[in-house]
């Protein structure tokens, strides 16, 4: 049987197999503080979208592909980063990733224009493919599975943390406006961090790699990215293009490229026993069916935050800084429950510890749509708060749990590997489900603008009759504010203004009048717009838990309780 610590250490030999490093808990503490800088870098950036724009005179376009261009780089190479790992040391490819990711940040907060940040996004979504599969991957072979479950409730903690510090953090940055520099300290923040990072890397993570020479195989590299480029491009720029044909032709155009690359692993596998993903890791049930849960549950997160945040900041108003404040009781039920599930629960209950997680969960879901329909447009935080603190309690009862399901089976010659494919299935969840609820949600949002302007209508007549229109000239401005909610709701990009909102007509009025209906038709644009986000809002509610629902089925086809079949250990 192989030793847990099967890693390859300087001046010993690859086939070393040592006892556990005493600095390993220093070294998790190092290579989760890098996990932590790149999920907060995922939702910092979507708090200054506005803030960049305005400054760089970027189109809709371009502030669109900021983010694609991270989220697109970064799924595309991150199996070739786990495996690059497993190669030639995963201390050596985190250190690489993270100097780069630094750099590339430094890049962001200097950009001069749009096409310079855009291709600087793209830089560091390449170096963090390099960097984040080695976290696990480092995490897996430095500590024995008696303490993986600890590490795994640790992730799940910062990945909690990190997940609702986003806004906090890119909130305060940037209405603080330290030195002046507006948007650009929420980049250029990493560059300590990163230099920090490196110096505490080389100094307690110890080097490992597979213990046996592998070959990077480079045709893999090739088909899997190939694969992937066809699939996640048209799911992260797809309704922004208006889902043209090609998009759809390329996703179905992925699935022959994936099967060649199943192909040709196997045989790459017969032939020098060096392939870019090691296809066995499939045949273990806890690995296989733990992808296809990660998948389904990643996408109904991700459709979850997304809504979440435009319905906290578009519907309601609130800052990114209120809406993050908001967000800190979901973020502490998240580290709580991470930390009890997988140290108490776990060894009690095994694998009903993901399926309660995921009931705990989709019931926190159904609460918050309740509170939402219950108190309306003017919901405050502290009325969120009891199903922010389920939900929280359900994801940490069930993410870290499923995390050390998946990778209990695998050999530490393969944990780069399968930190990669952990990974790229994690950012694959998150483009279908933002692809999937970017079509309902905003369908939802066109369909429920008709009765969110009716709600609407009568506070603006009564503004508008007392400010003396009645009649057919008041029946004119109602039939024309129902048209403009319509078509603002079904604007792909919010900064044009739909001909049906012109308000032209209005300079036929004497000048105190015209500003007095102005300000009426505001008023009644803001009531139904927050109606609309609200309705639209709770309806996504129900379908995530919905979604979670399915989770909760597909959790029992898991093994009950998962042996390492590599140490021959229980873990739980």
């Amino acid at each position: 049987m192989a030793n847990t610590m099967d890693v390859a250490i300087p001046g010993t030999g690859d086939d070393a197999s040592p006892e556990p490093d005493r600095k390993r808990w220093i070294a998790l503490a190092v290579v989760l503080t890098a996990g932590f800088m790149d999920l907060l870098d995922v939702t910092i950036v979507n708090v200054a979208i506005p803030a960049i724009q305005d400054e760089l005179g970027a189109s809709y376009a371009s502030v669109q592909w900021i983010a694609a261009a991270y989220a697109l780089s970064f799924a595309v190479v991150l199996i070739t980063g786990g495996r690059l790992g497993d190669i030639f040391g995963r201390r050596r490819l985190f250190v690489i990733g993270m100097a780069g990711f630094t750099f590339a940040s430094l890049l962001c907060g200097v950009a001069t224009g749009p096409g310079m940040l855009i291709g600087a996004r793209a830089f560091q979504g390449l170096m963090a493919a390099i960097m984040v599969p080695q976290i696990l991957a480092i995490a897996h072979v430095s500590f024995p599975p008696s303490e993986r479950g600890k590490v795994f409730g640790m992730y799940g903690a910062v990945a909690g943390m990190a997940a609702i510090s986003g806004p906090i953090v890119g909130g305060l940055l940037i209405q603080g406006d330290v030195f002046g520099w507006g948007w650009r300290p929420i980049f250029l923040v990493n560059i300590p961090v990163g230099i920090l990072g490196i110096v505490a890397t080389l100094m307690f993570v110890r080097e490992s790699k597979a213990p046996h020479a592998l070959k990077l195989d480079l045709v893999g590299v090739g088909l899997v990215t190939s694969g992937l480029l066809m699939l996640v491009y048209p799911l992260v720029q797809g309704r922004e293009l208006g889902w043209p044909w090609w998009t759809f032709a390329l996703m179905i155009g992925s699935l022959p490229v994936f099967a060649v690359f199943v192909g040709y692993e196997h045989r790459k596998t017969r032939r020098d026993g060096s392939p870019l993903v090691e296809l066995g890791l499939f045949r273990a049930r806890s690995f296989s069916v733990g992808m296809v849960v990660l998948l389904l549950f990643q996408g109904c997160m991700a459709a979850f935050f997304l809504t979440w945040s435009l319905y906290q900041q578009l519907g309601l108003g609130w800052s990114p800084l209120h809406a993050g404040l908001a967000g800190v009781p979901f973020s502490l039920g998240v580290s709580v429950a991470a930390g009890l599930s997988i140290q108490f629960l776990v060894p009690r209950l095994g694998r009903n510890v993901l399926s309660l997680g995921a009931l705990v969960l989709a019931g926190g879901l159904v609460a918050y749509a309740w509170a939402v329909d219950h108190f309306g447009i003017g919901i405050s935080a502290w009325e969120m708060l009891i199903p922010l603190v389920v939900m929280g309690l359900g994801m940490g009862l069930l993410l870290p749990p499923l995390a050390d399901t998946v990778l209990s089976g695998v050999a530490p010659k393969d944990a780069g590997s399968a930190s990669g494919v952990l990974n790229a299935v994690n950012q694959l969840g998150n483009a279908i489900g933002i692809a999937v609820v970017g079509v309902v949600f905003f369908g939802l949002m066109t369909a429920q603008s008709g009765p969110a302007a009716a709600k609407a209508v009568p506070d603006l007549r009564r503004d508008l009759a007392a400010v003396g229109i009645v009649g057919r000239d008041q029946d004119v401005l109602v039939k024309a504010f129902r048209a403009c909610v319509h078509d603002r709701s079904s604007e792909q990009d919010p900064a044009v203004v739909p001909a049906s909102c012109d308000d032209s007509k209005l300079k036929s009025l004497p000048q105190p009048m015209q500003d007095q209906v102005r300000t009426a038709v505001n008023n009644a644009g803001i009531t139904a717009g927050a109606t609309d986000f609200a309705r639209s809002f709770q309806r996504n509610l129900y379908g995530v838990a919905g979604g979670l629902g399915l989770v909760f089925v597909l959790i029992l086809a898991l093994p009950k309780r998962v042996e390492n079949v590599h140490e021959g250990v229980h873990v739980g």
